[in-house]
């Protein structure tokens, strides 16, 4: 693989790509920040300061987690060295629906334009969500690997964000609830019949809820199913799989997909506070591409 160096790949951390992946890739992360009881952390993927079990043992616990956005300063302070060692920069970043943080990365990309008018920053607005942007900067690093320049790699990313799918469930519903996306009553009469979602994020980077079956078994099955009907090219592709420490229901879809599809690759990781906060424990998401999402 051909190393251009040219350009700087940035992204956030609510990729929820694990600490091994992004060495490998070669990517920049910005870390976004995560409240737990009263104290902010910021969230790497490396865990420097708050690990993923820490963090779901707290939100079994009924301990408040809440996020904020990354803020114009933090990516100014991430980007302005990289632009003095004479790199552009290319990010790309967490849903716009779901997020401030990309519209402050604008703010902060225009702002070091004027500062550095020789470099060039592209913000790109991934409308994705934890893996399901972590595939999208996957793809992304490894084009990059093979000598992609900075026009020809805007391109990819622009092209490829509306065929990334993302499909997922909940295995507790108080955090839909208190994240707004349903009702008190919903969530109460689900949680006795054991009612559970299955949501994807749409064309503009929105999360849908899109059906719903009774039990865990039922929820696992379904997001294979949507694996196997959604693409026919999965033995070409990396699907990624993201959970909410739920690492057996996660190995249990990925031997499914893996018996029946045969992909080229699947890399699973855990879903990162950021996502975590809104999703909780037992979350578990599937992310491949498609001709649509």
């Amino acid at each position: 693989m051909k190393n251009n160096s040219g350009y700087v790949l940035l992204t956030d951390s609510s990729c929820d790509l694990s600490e091994e992946t992004v060495a490998a890739l070669g990517v920049d992360v910005l870390p976004l920040v995560v409240n737990v009881d009263g104290r902010e952390y910021k969230s790497f993927p490396f865990e420097r300061e708050l690990s993923t079990k820490r963090f779901y043992d707290a939100l079994r616990a009924g301990r408040p987690a809440s996020t904020s956005a990354a803020n114009a300063d933090s990516f100014e302070k991430i980007m302005a060295p990289l632009l003095e060692q004479g790199k552009d920069v290319l990010y790309i970043g967490f849903s716009s629906a779901l997020s401030a943080t990309y519209q402050n990365a604008c703010i902060a990309a225009e702002e070091l334009c004027e500062k550095f008018p020789d470099r060039r920053i592209a913000c790109i607005d991934s409308r994705c969500a934890s893996m399901g942007q972590g595939l999208l900067v996957y793809l992304a690093a490894r084009k990059k690997a093979l000598g992609a320049d900075f026009d020809e790699l805007k391109a990819f990313v622009e092209t490829t964000s509306p065929q990334v799918c993302h499909w997922f469930t909940v295995d507790d519903l108080h955090f839909l609830k208190r994240g707004g996306r349903i009702s008190a009553t919903t969530a109460s009469v689900g949680s006795i019949l054991h009612i559970k979602p299955i949501l994807h994020v749409d064309d503009d980077g929105r999360l849908i809820s899109v059906d719903k079956v009774r039990g865990r078994k039922a929820s696992v099955k379904a997001l294979f199913e949507r694996v196997e009907s959604a693409s026919s090219d999965i033995a070409r592709q990396t699907v990624m799989i993201s959970h909410g420490d739920c690492i057996e229901d996660a190995e249990s879809l990925a031997s499914m997909i893996r018996e029946s599809l045969r992909p080229a690759e699947i890399i699973i990781n855990a879903i990162g506070p950021v996502i975590g906060a809104h999703s909780g424990p037992g979350t578990l998401a599937v992310f491949f591409l498609g001709p649509k999402r």
